[in-house]
Parts: C-alpha cells; sequence; structure tokens
C-alpha cells in the first residue's frame, strides 16, 4: 500500500508538503502544546500524522515494520524540510529498535490497531517507552464504524470486537483509492472491542486520563458524507453515531 498511497487524494502528499494539516480538530486540545517534547509515533505508515507533530516542534521519531513506507516518509520529511527520525521495526520491537530510549508522548494514529494481533504486548511496550509521567495519546477508528454493513443501513455484532478476523472478501484496491488494484489482495485484520484497548492499557500500568468519542471519522466510507474537513460523518438529521475515539492514558510518576 505504501507504494499507491502517495499519489492518492486520501493522502494528498503535495498538499502536505505545502502546509496542510492532516491531525483531527480535538488532537491538539486533548494532547496539548508538544514543542520541545519527544514524542514517537507507533505505526506511523507514509508519517503524514508524524509529520504534524514535527510542524508543531516536538522532536519526532517514526516507527513502521514497512521499509517502503519509511522510504516514502523520510523523503516526505525531507521535502518538508523537517528533521525527523525514522525507523523501520514492527512494532512489537520498538523498544529495542529504538536503542531503550523513552519518550515524553508516544502516538498512535487512525487505522494502527487493527493489524495488531496481541494489544497486551503493544501496551506492555508503550509503557516501556514512556518516560514517567509520559503520556499515550491514540486516536482510533471506533467499532461502531466497523460494525455498519456497507450501506451503512444495519448495525452488526461486529462492534463487540473479536480476536482474530479473515475478510473473505478479497480486498482488490487500497482503502485510500478504489481504482488501484493491490497485488497481494488477502487482508488480515483484529477487531479490537474498546474494553480490549482500555483493559491492556490499565493491565500495562496507566492510568487513562480522557476518553472521548467522536460522529466523524478521515476513514473513507461510502455511506458518510465527506466536509470541508476532509472528515466523513452522516447526513444532516441522523442520530449521533461514534465513528472515532480517542483516548489519553499517563504513565505514573515512581
Amino acid at each position: 500500500m505504501a507504494s499507491i498511497h502517495p499519489s492518492t487524494s486520501l493522502y494528498d502528499i503535495e498538499g502536505l508538503v505545502a502546509g496542510r494539516d492532516d491531525l483531527r480538530p480535538w488532537e491538539d486540545e486533548e494532547l496539548g502544546p508538544v514543542s520541545g517534547l519527544d514524542l514517537v509515533h507507533l505505526q506511523c505508515h507514509i508519517g503524514s500524522d508524524t509529520i504534524a507533530w514535527a510542524r508543531r516542534g516536538a522532536r519526532v521519531v517514526g516507527l513502521d515494520f514497512s521499509d517502503e513506507a519509511i522510504a516514502v516518509a523520510r523523503d516526505v520529511s525531507t521535502r518538508c524540510g523537517l528533521d525527523v527520525e525514522w525507523v523501520q521495526a514492527n512494532v512489537y520491537d520498538a523498544v529495542t529498535a529504538l536503542g531503550g530510549r523513552t519518550f515524553d508522548v508516544v502516538y498512535t494514529g487512525v487505522g494502527a490497531l487493527g493489524w495488531l494481533p496481541d494489544l497486551v504486548r503493544w501496551a506492555e511496550v508503550v509503557h516501556t517507552l514512556l518516560v514517567p509521567g509520559g503520556v499515550l495519546y491514540l486516536v482510533e477508528l471506533h467499532p461502531m464504524w466497523v460494525a455498519v454493513i456497507e450501506d451503512g443501513s444495519t448495525i452488526t455484532q461486529r462492534a463487540l470486537g473479536a480476536a482474530y478476523t479473515r475478510w473473505d472478501k478479497p480486498n482488490r484496491v487500497s482503502y485510500a483509492d478504489a481504482n488501484r488494484p493491490l497485488s497481494a489482495v488477502s487482508s488480515f485484520e483484529r477487531l479490537h472491542a474498546i474494553s480490549a484497548v482500555l483493559t491492556a492499557v490499565l493491565n500495562a500500568g496507566m492510568s487513562i486520563e480522557l476518553f472521548h468519542e467522536f460522529d466523524v471519522t478521515p476513514a473513507p466510507t461510502p455511506w458518510l458524507e465527506i466536509g470541508e474537513d476532509r472528515l466523513y460523518r452522516f447526513r444532516p438529521g441522523a442520530p449521533p453515531f461514534p465513528l472515532t475515539y480517542s483516548l489519553r492514558a499517563r504513565r505514573p510518576q515512581p
């Protein structure tokens, strides 16, 4: 996907280089100022959100398992004139790959957790990467978004999550552009219930400070309308419905 996404309108690399900001409107308020802080973005993909945090003055590291995605991210940050460190590694190996460094902020953006089979290990990695008093900030697709059938009219039990799901219908195109075919069409994704995320974070030793739900999503969704803010939402008159959530948790001081 990393080879396809830079040329799609969803990622709009030229707009990003020109100064477009990809963070959701609530993220600055919930995380607070990051200027001068050490921030690592886990599962950063091609680095759009990573670059946004670097522009806010954070000392940023982006980590992703895909060497192709990291190559794209490095090129884009260079074009943006930003000093961002990029590391190619599996998120479960992040502590070793980052040389045991710790950070003020661990950030995870939309669409990341669904690729992980083990949230317990993920939360333990996050805890280890944080300085005492450091913050995990997560923005993710709400399970209710996943639970809506493709025509937008029916809710299924998938909102409760599942340990492991293989889509029976092959993904032949990228979520970022329905006209771009993929060479690898099998998709293996996990549907994590919010309770699983919260429990993993708490059991890893962090305290939850904030949890919010939002009725918009950055994920392309055929049955939703896209606004000028590049976020998708239900049509006017529809009842409030959670599509995205955010979580802030802190590693306690000793």
